[in-house]
């Protein structure tokens, strides 16, 4: 099976044509090697896909014949993403919380009061 379909299949992507772009611009490499999207997948191949600033990787298990059910995609692959990806990714929220636009204006009342707490805790 074409990996952009199996990618599809397992439900890593949404679309097939999602999964095709993320082949094409090397973010899905399958053994160490960046592939193409119809470059075929067999069992027990390792797939690294990178998506929402994580960096999955799993071993294929089984190929399915058509896309298959959340509940069933374990029996075709098994996930081996080390469990640091998704502590970045929870990093990554928090810093975004406390992010300010450039240009948003000058900063509110609750605002000044954060920086002030903020600036009074440091000294």
């Amino acid at each position: 099976m074409r990996i952009d379909k199996y990618l599809w299949c397992i439900r890593y992507y949404k679309t097939r044509t999602l999964a095709t772009t993320a082949c094409k611009k090397g973010q899905v490499r399958v053994n160490q090697e960046i592939v193409k999207p119809s470059r075929e997948v067999y069992p027990l191949d390792t797939i690294e896909l990178r998506k929402n600033q994580i960096n999955y990787k799993l071993t294929v298990n089984d190929i399915p014949e058509s896309r298959v059910g959340a509940k069933l995609v374990d029996i075709y692959r098994t996930d081996i993403t080390p469990k640091e990806q998704f502590e970045a990714q929870e990093l990554l929220k928090y810093s975004k919380d406390y992010y300010r636009k450039k240009g948003a204006g000058r900063p509110t009342k609750k605002d000044r009061r954060d920086i002030d707490d903020f600036t009074d805790e440091n000294e």
